[in-house]
């Protein structure tokens, strides 16, 4: 198959660059902005033309969405672009791979769950009540691709991190490491989540779409992922100062109101992966062991 990678310069982007080394499948690396050195053509996923053209010209059987508007606070004055790219871009991905008779692969968020206060772990049936402007439009992205009638399969996912770009792991290493105390947050829980454990969950689903060769796919919906166990920001943080050595630091509990804003985050968004255990047979790692590998392999670089 031919599979297109939106986002590819991103954190799981490059997760599934690293996937996809051993795939029999031709892979196709996009993202809005090439970088020096990186195999990544230039595409506009808000752009339908080309869109539709990239997908005629490379015969693509297969879209993995990796691009987002991630920026939780800074979407609340940034509406317009954010909706682009989470709600209106998904449903151009969506027409375009229904077209050509394909599958699309979106990545969505437990956002879309909202504050309420849950106490069990998010099922994919749940009804969500988004509050930000980041978790609405993720929302209508997903709603979106359901209207289209395309084959696809969307997975919510939570508290992304891995070796690349900018997220929690890499600012507490480097936080831990210079600061005596530091804050972090007790009451918001939820199962950080190994880009490369979700890549290699992606590389399952692909791999599954192409042995069936069946139209419609019959597995097409929305799956919950993210590593398995549940800890909050704070536990998350005491972590990974403690795989990384760094013991001076001191790291208390504190409320989120000690850091306001504007958007309420999810108190609990731990999330039910028994659906996608059960119809891919996928194994997942346990959030404290993924997190070991990552941690190593940013230590040794």
């Amino acid at each position: 198959m031919n599979i297109l990678v939106t986002g590819a310069n991103g954190q799981l982007g490059n997760g599934i660059r690293k996937a996809a080394a051993a795939s029999r499948h031709n892979f196709i690396y996009t993202d809005v902005h090439t970088q020096d050195g990186v195999e990544t053509l230039p595409l506009d996923i808000c752009d339908r033309d080309a869109v539709n053209a990239m997908l005629r010209e490379k015969n693509i059987d297969c879209i993995i969405n990796c691009a987002a508007y991630t920026n939780v606070d800074r979407a609340e004055t940034d509406e317009e672009l954010c909706y682009m790219l989470n709600a209106v871009a998904p449903m151009i991905l969506a027409k375009a791979v229904k077209a050509a008779g394909g599958l699309l692969v979106h990545i969505s968020t437990d956002y879309v769950f909202g504050a309420d206060p849950y106490n069990t772990p998010c099922r994919e049936e749940q009804k969500g009540n988004p509050t930000g402007v980041y978790g609405k439009t993720k929302a209508e992205g997903e709603s979106f691709i359901e209207a289209s009638g395309c084959d696809y399969v969307i997975l919510r996912t939570a508290w992304l991190y891995s070796e690349y770009g900018k997220n929690f792991v890499k600012t507490m290493l480097g936080l831990t490491s210079t600061r005596e105390h530091l804050k972090v947050v007790f009451d918001q829980c939820g199962t950080p989540t190994y880009a490369n454990d979700l890549a290699g969950a992606i590389m399952v689903i692909v791999n599954d779409y192409a042995s069936r060769n069946e139209r419609p796919y019959s597995r097409t919906g929305i799956y919950n992922y993210s590593n398995e166990g549940v800890c909050s920001w704070y536990d998350f943080a005491r972590r990974i100062a403690h795989i990384a050595g760094h013991t001076a630091c001191d790291i208390q509990p504190c409320h989120s109101s000690e850091f306001p804003s504007p958007v309420v985050r999810p108190s609990y968004s731990v999330l039910d992966k028994s659906k996608i255990k059960s119809v891919f047979g996928i194994r997942i790692p346990y959030w404290m062991d993924s997190l070991e590998i990552c941690i190593n392999n940013l230590l040794e670089r």
